[in-house]
Parts: C-alpha cells; sequence; structure tokens
C-alpha cells in the first residue's frame, strides 16, 4: 500500500488549504479512510475519517465545521479541505488506510484500527 499526500504549506490564520492523499496497492473504494496530524512533542491524533462510499464522515471536535474530508473513488483520491485554519492546527498531516476493509457505512476512527500510513505533508499556520 503506497499513500502519496501532497498540498499543505503555509498560511495565515483564518485561511484555508488543502491537502489530498493519492492511493495505490489497495482497492480504495473498500476501504474508509483518514487524515491524523502530528504537531511537535505531541502525539499522532485523529483529524477526520470517511467510509468507503464516502457517505459517513467523523471529525475531531477540534476540526469539526472548519475541516471537510472527502474522497473519490475512481481517482483513488482522499482530500481533506481545511478552512478558518487556526495556529494550533500547524502540523503534519498523514492519510491512513485501515488494516482490514471496511463494511459499508463504518467509519474508522481509532488509530489501532489503521495499518498504512502515507509520508506526511506539512500544514504550517501562523497568526
Amino acid at each position: 500500500v503506497q499513500l502519496q499526500a501532497s498540498g499543505g504549506g503555509s498560511v495565515q490564520a483564518g485561511g484555508s488549504l488543502s491537502v489530498s492523499c493519492a492511493a495505490s496497492g489497495l482497492i480504495f473504494k473498500d476501504y474508509g479512510m483518514g487524515w491524523f496530524r502530528q504537531a511537535p512533542g505531541k502525539e499522532r491524533e485523529f483529524v477526520a475519517a470517511i467510509d468507503r462510499n464516502g457517505v459517513n464522515t467523523n471529525y475531531a471536535d477540534s476540526v469539526k465545521g472548519r475541516f471537510t474530508i472527502s474522497r473519490d473513488n475512481a481517482k483513488k483520491t482522499l482530500f481533506l479541505q481545511m478552512d478558518n485554519l487556526e495556529t494550533e492546527d500547524s502540523a503534519v498531516y498523514y492519510c491512513a488506510a485501515p488494516r482490514h476493509r471496511s463494511v459499508y457505512y463504518y467509519v474508522p476512527s481509532r488509530r489501532s484500527e489503521f495499518g498504512s500510513w502515507g509520508q506526511g505533508t506539512q500544514v504550517t499556520v501562523s497568526s
């Protein structure tokens, strides 16, 4: 499994950024997917996840209402749109695929469920 994240960058607080993740080596449409992030000196934390069909989503409380996760199964790509960014959102963002295929409408959200990780992309929000 290969997960190639791209996008990210630097923006001022209140701005927007998007990141994407191109997947290969797995039947993408069979897996719920997730985004995590890790700031310096902190644990990797859950950000958002989506079911295999793109119907159900789950968000960390800290990003709810500001971030939107989506997917394009035809292009095997996962997206994260980040609006109204805050300095606390600065981190390396990782896309992740679970260890096992997902049942329909299930949203994997626990870190232990994920077994494949992208290389990460940096998001920096300045005040």
